[in-house]
């Protein structure tokens, strides 16, 4: 199994704990961007920057996911996609998107997209807390202890 990240757009807080979750299970952690990164040195952890240009991390994402693997995006077309190969896809809120619950994000995504294509201001997502935080790190064990 190879933990995915969608890196871009990933918080720093939320990287932090993949390292730490990578060395302590031993399961390779790539993340994935279009901009160098710096990842701590570690046999588990490794970066791979892509051209810029728009979905083209999430293209490669999903082009490299095996069945079984997880990635941590925000992003709900490429958790789709991901659930569709047979990976798992997990926000860095600590949301995990299933094939029960995908297709009502996708459509509250559309829905937000369709308003904010007519001039409705919709916002942004809330700044990250301290509980969303928490919220991902349990999740995140919750899967892994689940897979080992």
């Amino acid at each position: 199994m190879n933990i995915w990240v969608d890196a871009d757009a990933c918080p720093s807080v939320i990287k932090d704990i993949l390292f730490r979750a990578a060395e302590r299970k031993q399961i390779p952690l790539i993340l994935v961007a279009n901009q160098r990164l710096r990842v701590p040195p570690s046999k588990y952890i490794q970066s791979l920057q892509v051209a810029s240009g728009f979905d083209v991390a999430d293209n490669e994402i999903v082009k490299r996911c095996e069945p079984g693997d997880l990635v941590i995006t925000a992003d709900i077309p490429l958790a789709a996609d991901v659930i569709a190969k047979g990976g798992a896809a997990l926000s860095p809120r600590g949301e995990l998107f299933t094939t029960q619950n995908i297709g009502e994000r996708l459509n509250i995504r559309d829905f937000m997209d369709t308003m904010r294509s007519s001039g409705e201001h919709t916002g942004g997502p809330p700044p990250l807390h301290q509980r969303d935080r928490m919220a991902f790190a349990n999740a995140l064990d919750s899967f892994l202890a689940r897979v080992n």
